[in-house]
């Protein structure tokens, strides 16, 4: 394993590495688009997905770039389902919704319980809602929530990486035990799961980024998790940048990402993403860029390999 950092890689050294935080509306969500992913039935549905303004999620991982368009303080009673209404006034018909946060949906510091009943009200049109929390909010609001739902709910949660010795460093306060037990309530409340999984966290090298992604993906369908997005760590939130800096990060690459796909794909335990979202970051080559871009997403789509790209570089 790559060598680990001589300091502590808590909050406090986390948040003194942050550069200025965008300025956000309390009444408008920063980010709204469509998007097509394939459900569990083996359909491509269409999806609204809405990247809410609310509060700082209270942990502070090492890897975590979402806290640059979060407001300074909880955003009053009625912001939030204002926030969905105007997004969805402005989207295309969708199946599914997901309702991005920036943190725990089920964190009421973030999303009053008070909204609860109107965004189910905002939501009822769609045959599922996916929502995202720290595996420490999973409870009674999360089930509370389901309820109200005419869809089906899906929690993701960030199991991040299975790696005994990264995974403290990462300041997720949440062990691995941690993440089963919630996956487990929430199965066995009839709720669905979604595990975020990261490629290539700081303190590991390119091959043992490749290996520990696909050990998490193993941990995940082994707790019984229905799909799997793989996400490649970017820099860009300060406390990276350093570690970069010091060698301790350096971001994956492309062909890394085809590589986790190609292993979580052959398992055919559940459905494997692979995030696009700023894909060209991580490629070196001009000429393979678009291609290796659209068999990840045809792999994606499909959730079948396809035909390598080829290429010199």
């Amino acid at each position: 394993m790559s060598n680990l950092p001589g300091f502590r890689t808590d909050g406090r050294w986390i948040r003194s590495m942050r550069g200025e935080k965008s300025p956000v509306d309390p009444c408008l969500p920063y980010g709204w688009f469509n998007e097509q992913e394939l459900d569990l039935e083996g359909g491509v549905k269409e999806v609204s997905a809405i990247l809410l303004t609310n509060r700082e999620c209270p942990f502070t991982c090492l890897m975590c770039d979402l806290w640059k368009h979060t407001s300074q303080k909880k955003v009053p009673v009625g912001a939030i389902p204002a926030q969905i209404e105007y997004a969805l006034e402005r989207l295309e018909p969708a199946s599914y919704l997901k309702l991005y946060n920036s943190g725990s949906f089920f964190d009421s510091g973030a999303i009053p319980v008070e909204d609860y009943p109107a965004i189910a009200t905002l939501s009822s049109m769609f045959e599922r809602v996916l929502v995202e929390s720290q595996p420490s909010f999973i409870g009674g609001h999360s089930l509370e929530f389901s309820r109200m739902l005419e869809g089906q709910l899906q929690v993701a949660m960030g199991l991040e990486t299975v790696h005994p010795e990264v995974l403290p460093l990462l300041n997720k306060g949440m062990t691995l035990e941690d993440f089963k037990r919630s996956v487990d309530y929430l199965h066995s409340r009839g709720i669905s799961t979604r595990a975020f999984i990261i490629l290539r966290p700081p303190f590991l090298n390119e091959a043992e980024g490749v290996e520990w992604a696909c050990r998490s993906i193993d941990f995940a369908f082994s707790c019984g998790v229905e799909v799997c997005s793989v996400i490649p760590v970017r820099s860009g939130n300060g406390a990276l940048d350093q570690l970069a800096a010091e060698g301790y990060f350096s971001a994956p690459s492309i062909r890394s990402l085809e590589q986790v796909m190609e292993y979580g794909l052959g398992l055919k335990k559940g459905l494997v993403f692979a995030d696009l979202w700023d894909l060209e970051r991580f490629s070196t080559c001009t000429r393979c860029f678009s291609s290796r871009k659209e068999r990840l997403n045809q792999m994606n789509l499909s959730q079948k390999q396809q035909k390598s790209v080829s290429c010199d570089c």
